[in-house]
């Protein structure tokens, strides 16, 4: 616990001004965090026994993060090409001798579509108009949820919500992060309440999606480290793992919060 707690202040450390000051400060802290998940996610995948394009899915990952959040324009054609190129080197790999070269390229275009694409939400939803403040609400949610589902599921947690996926989580721990996430979208709309348009019930709603939701993120990675038989992504944070074990439930709090924003607030 302790260990989970030091790398939790360091990280709000370093999270905190990347979000007031945003800018270039905040996309190098995303594009760290999504390129080294995904290192890990490839690394993953090769402990499974995969050979996905590693240096591809890493720098493909900031190619895509670059172009949808500078030049949008042209977002559909340069993740179009990635998939080509990634298409064009796994049929070297076959024609040198790879037979499962099909199954690698799935999986590299895999990474290049969640960590890249999806992933890219995480600065889209801070650009949308007021985003700073959104960010603050909606990532918030998935936090708590987060912890809370710790707490509750670690305290008083009985019944398996994934006994494959995820042994540990519990209904009542998932329970208790739906209940905590949904407080916090009531307690951040109520402190942003004079910077975006809204309400208590809008905040309670927002974190009830987020806390509901993104669960998924969370299980989605632990079927990926299962396929592999390992732990943790990486050991990069002390007492939390990898920054994929981290941002599992971000990639679809960002998602699905940017789209929240967008169709009903903005």
């Amino acid at each position: 616990m302790l260990k989970r707690m030091g790398t939790a202040l360091v990280l709000a450390a370093i999270g905190i001004p990347a979000i007031i000051f945003g800018g270039v400060f905040f996309w190098l802290l995303m594009a760290f965090f999504l390129s080294y998940a995904a290192w890990e996610y490839s690394n993953l995948m090769r402990a499974a026994k995969f050979k996905p394009a590693r240096t591809l899915i890493v720098s493909g990952v900031l190619v895509i993060l670059f172009t949808r959040t500078n030049y949008p324009d042209y977002e559909g054609a340069v993740f179009t090409a990635l998939i080509f190129l990634a298409m064009a080197l796994h049929l070297i790999a076959f024609e040198r001798g790879r037979d499962e070269a099909a199954g690698d390229f799935a999986i590299t275009v895999a990474g290049l579509t969640y960590l890249g694409w999806i992933g890219s939400y995480l600065v889209k939803l801070y650009e949308l108009p007021g985003g700073m403040w959104w960010f603050v609400l909606v990532l918030p949610c998935v936090w708590f949820a987060d912890s809370g589902a710790y707490l509750i599921g670690k305290n008083f947690g009985k019944n398996k919500l994934s006994p494959r996926l995820s042994p540990k989580k519990t209904w009542e721990g998932y329970w208790g992060g739906v209940l905590f996430g949904t407080l916090a979208g009531v307690l951040f709309a109520w402190l942003w309440r004079n910077e975006i348009p809204v309400s208590l019930l809008d905040g309670a709603i927002i974190g009830f999606v987020m806390a509901a939701l993104t669960t998924l993120g969370d299980l989605g990675e632990s079927m990926i480290k299962r396929q592999a038989g390992i732990k943790d992504s990486s050991h990069i944070f002390p007492g939390h793992g990898g920054v994929f074990d981290r941002i599992d439930t971000w990639l679809w709090g960002a998602a699905i919060g940017h789209y929240l924003v967008l169709w009903f607030f903005i």
